[in-house]
């Protein structure tokens, strides 16, 4: 059972089921950033929305942390840099609040475009003013996009169905894909030159902070109205304001500011602005997709688990071909590590088959968090395992080739001097280890391995055999495979509970055995 620190509110769902998978959730709202450094002492997991930061002394503090999970997108309230050198995994909820986001866009562009919230203001003080609130249509203008990605795709939609036309502004789109949505792609100062209505839905990095300053805006048509439900400091909130009061652009709406929350802005004295405090995810819906996923995600993670929206593994989403594999790759790691006394200096990761085709890394990353497990007391996920690699001075190499022998595919994992592969077999994707030293077998990894190397020769199966049967070891499974060499064999044994450490050393004391390796919880016995 892990502890699960919650300081904001989170939908009931998502935390029901955690406790439901037995852990304990730990709601403790409002803290401040010195309770939260000493809330979080202890936790397993923490999860937040904006309110929250997540800095490098609160990531220090939380010794035990294995998962910072964020109910939402953004992630500029994390430091995702220090949580990956700490080995704790970031993820969030990328797709829980698109929609709510998107609407939020469509209703600041009409709002902006109609002056609702200023004519709703005058009507309740008790003036009509019908002729001063004069707005413009949608239809026939020009929407830049900046940021084609889940939101902005959204938002072009619906803006078609006022009859606007589309441009965008996105260097990680291919124009091909753009037209293909009926779209556009043109500069950042095409967007200034033919822009009636801008939406902004980019992430906040150092390269879009700022991005709306005073240089676009200088470059922009009077027309232009921006509207921003990205993030705060994308858009220069005091060139914005300047501009719209000299009249050198039309107007702006913007849901979100550089510095949360805030109820002062010179854009706020402006009757040309509407302003909303970070409603972009505030609906119901939102609220309960981010907390259902977040809450699957942040199991996931406890568990050791793949986790589909980690920010901070080095590896791409495992495609649904990829994915079945993840169990029996940490499987061969773990065996593999087993297989000698000491870590090799290069660990080399091949794919064969179907599976060279398909990005692998997470694989690699998986035969990485099985075979540190075996040399280290820490948790290992798939954030620190390639740190654990580097600080220990292991190369990692990963190949692959679309040519199998024997196998639709099969992983590979050599060093050392020692080798291990496996696959999946049958239609319910079993996993079975197929070589060892290069010698053929089919058998199922198990917790705890016997590998032994032995003369070919009668009496030596037996001899083994004897030896863990007169010591109480049962054995649960075992294969046998000659050597390509001559005269030499190897026999896998898999047995019910680790084998004792002088049942090993009587083992390598028999005639005819000439090494026994140790895999699994064996090892440490």
């Amino acid at each position: 059972m892990a502890r699960v620190l919650v300081p904001e509110k989170i939908a009931d769902a998502g935390l029901d089921a955690l406790r439901a998978a037995g852990h304990e959730v730990d709601v403790q709202l409002g803290l401040s950033p010195e309770e939260l450094l000493e809330a979080v002492k202890g936790a397993h997991a923490l999860i937040i929305r904006s309110a929250t930061t997540v800095t490098a002394e609160v990531l220090d503090a939380g010794t035990d942390l294995v998962v910072v999970g964020r109910a939402g997108i953004g992630l500029d309230n994390v430091d995702v840099a220090h949580a990956t050198a700490r080995g704790v995994m970031v993820v969030n909820a990328p797709q829980s609040n698109i929609l709510s986001a998107a609407e939020q866009t469509m209703a600041l562009l009409l709002a902006q475009a109609r002056n609702i919230p200023q004519a709703h203001a005058a009507l309740v003080q008790g003036r009509w003013e019908r002729s001063k609130w004069e707005g413009v249509e949608l239809a026939d203008k020009t929407l830049a996009v900046i940021g084609l990605g889940r939101i902005g795709k959204l938002v072009a939609q619906r803006a078609m169905a006022f009859g606007m036309r589309i441009i965008a502004h996105d260097p990680f789109i291919a124009p091909e894909r753009a037209r293909a949505m009926n779209i556009e792609l043109v500069s950042l100062d095409e967007v200034a030159a033919q822009a009636d209505f801008l939406t902004l839905h980019v992430a906040k990095t150092p390269e879009t902070i700022g991005l709306i300053g005073p240089e676009f805006l200088a470059k922009a048509k009077p027309s232009l109205r921006v509207i921003n439900v990205s993030r705060g400091g994308i858009v220069d909130e005091a060139a914005l304001a300047e501009a719209i009061a000299a009249g050198r652009i039309a107007g702006a709406a913007l849901d979100v500011f550089e510095k949360e929350p805030t109820t002062e802005s010179p854009l706020f004295e402006l009757p040309s602005v509407v302003v909303a405090p970070h409603l972009g995810a505030s609906t119901r819906e939102a609220q309960d997709k981010a907390g259902d996923t977040i809450a699957e995600q942040v199991l996931l993670a406890l568990a050791g688990e793949f986790v589909p929206f980690a920010v901070n593994v080095a590896a791409a989403e495992a495609s649904e071909t990829v994915r079945p594999f993840l169990g029996v790759a940490e499987q061969l790691g773990r065996l593999f590590g087993g297989l000698g006394e000491a870590l090799p200096d290069q660990v080399e990761v091949e794919y064969c088959g179907e599976l060279a085709g398909y990005d692998t890394r997470i694989l690699t990353l998986s035969v990485l968090k099985g075979l540190f497990g075996t040399v280290t007391d820490e948790p290992v996920s798939y954030v620190n395992a390639p740190t654990l690699a580097e600080e220990r001075g292991v190369e990692v190499k990963e190949t692959t080739t679309s040519s199998t022998v024997d196998w639709i595919n099969l992983i590979s994992i050599t060093g050392g001097g020692r080798q291990i592969a496996g696959t999946l077999v049958g239609l319910k994707a079993e996993p079975r280890i197929v070589q060892i030293e290069r010698h053929t077998l089919d058998m199922p990894p198990a917790d705890d391995l016997l590998v032994v190397r032995n003369d070919d020769r009668p009496g030596v199966i037996g001899r083994v055999g004897t030896i863990l049967g007169d010591a109480g070891v049962n054995i649960a499974d075992m294969e046998v495979g000659r050597s390509p060499e001559p005269d030499s064999a190897l026999m896998v044994i898999a047995t019910t509970a680790p084998v004792p450490a002088p049942v090993v050393d009587a083992l390598r004391a028999a005639d005819g055995v000439t090494s026994v390796a140790v895999a699994g919880s064996s090892a440490a016995g």
